[in-house]
């Protein structure tokens, strides 16, 4: 969507409100402060104010550091004020449905993180409310800004692959494998929705439904919590603990709508896997390979080549014919994590100044929450479940 810049004295503003000051809290911080200086953006960009539920003190320090203009303690306050445009959602699964909600009654345009709530039927009422609002909407799956993943979908798009057979992906971290890691909201169902369901197979799925175009239609689930409890204080693990109420892993084998198989897991036990985001679709011609791990680089193999000259190549994907130009960057310099916020943010802005579609957004966001029930219910009965 990246176009060239339009005139600096007729640019809009657009003014924004954060909600959350924590790790997607500071991720957004970092992409309103920057998106425009490092990306091609039609617009000015105003970082209002932001919201948390913290002291006034911490929260003006984190304002002061990432450059917001106020605070707030109060996210209805907030998605009320009349000198903000846009609402970044940051905060925890459970508080998705009601801010947004409140935020579209006002006529905000709203960016949410994923998944884009705790259930399906939250997922579709806030899908419908945005339809209804007639405002902008993004559902926060930053990985489609990956350089190398949108040059994934542009191969499928020419046909390079051919038709897809199957989909293999998995979604690896280990930073719970100890079982005297504190109890925290991300393992309260309440709070969560799920566990690594939700949390990171989540992603996996708008990946391949980004690349590929293809939808899932039946899937078989598999969910375990390989550890029930867990200390309510991390440095006392020898006190009272707290029930874990969310899935550990989640695997699912699935089928999609062109008759393609996949094969799914998402984990927060791997041992040795940090952000081990990756996924691999084979198809009659070629087939591709991403891991964020090394997100600068899609790996592409060629069936149509002559035998001696077949392998899987590894396309650094910086160039300016690549998608988004590669990065701000020299070839070859790469892009990082923050990067992909800068560039999904710059792309929402650019759609919000133009009133232009925009995607990811709150339907994609529903497609995805229709995957993520169907395992649910799949794990749950211990059978096929239609999506």
């Amino acid at each position: 969507m990246m176009t060239e810049k339009s005139n600096v004295s007729a640019r809009k503003t657009i003014r924004v409100g954060l909600i959350g000051h924590q790790f997607m809290g500071i991720a957004h911080s970092n992409a309103f402060r920057n998106a425009a200086a490092m990306y091609p953006v039609p617009c000015k960009v105003e970082m209002t104010a932001v919201c948390a539920q913290d002291t006034p003190e911490n929260l003006q320090a984190f304002a002061d550091k990432f450059g917001w203009q106020s605070i707030e303690t109060d996210w209805q306050k907030l998605v009320a004020r009349k000198d903000i445009d846009l609402i970044s959602v940051a905060a925890p699964g459970f508080l998705h449905k009601p801010i947004v909600l409140e935020a579209l009654k006002h006529g905000k345009h709203v960016l949410c993180e994923k998944p884009l709530a705790n259930n399906l039927a939250d997922a579709a009422e806030m899908a419908a409310a945005a339809l209804k609002a007639g405002v902008r909407h993004c559902c926060g799956y930053s990985y489609r800004s990956t350089p190398a993943q949108a040059l994934a979908q542009r191969f499928v798009q020419e046909g390079k692959i051919g038709r897809i057979y199957q989909v293999h992906a998995r979604y690896a971290q280990d930073w719970i494998v100890d079982p005297n890691f504190a109890m925290v909201w991300r393992f309260d169902k309440a709070k969560a929705g799920s566990g690594s369901l939700g949390d990171i197979c989540a992603h996996s799925i708008d990946a391949t439904r980004f690349i590929t175009g293809l939808e899932f239609t039946e899937v078989i689930g598999n969910l375990v919590t390989l550890i029930g409890e867990r200390p309510l204080d991390g440095k006392n693990p020898n006190g009272p603990k707290g029930k874990v109420t969310v899935d550990d892993v989640a695997q699912f084998l699935c089928r999609f709508n062109n008759g393609a198989t996949g094969c799914f897991e998402a984990t927060r036990f791997a041992t040795g896997r940090k952000n081990h985001n990756c996924i691999e679709i084979n198809g009659e011609k070629g087939s591709l390979y991403w891991d964020f791990e090394e997100q600068n680089y899609l790996y592409y193999y060629d069936r149509t080549r002559p035998a001696p000259e077949q392998g899987f190549s590894k396309i650094n994907a910086t160039q300016d014919a690549h998608p988004y130009g590669g990065g701000p960057w020299p070839v070859g310099h790469g892009i990082g994590y923050g990067d992909t916020f800068m560039i999904e943010i710059a792309n929402f802005l650019t759609a919000i100044a133009k009133g232009e579609e925009f995607h990811p957004d709150f339907n994609d966001g529903l497609a995805a929450q229709k995957v993520l029930d169907a395992v649910e219910r799949s794990a749950n009965e211990r059978k096929w479940v239609r999506v």
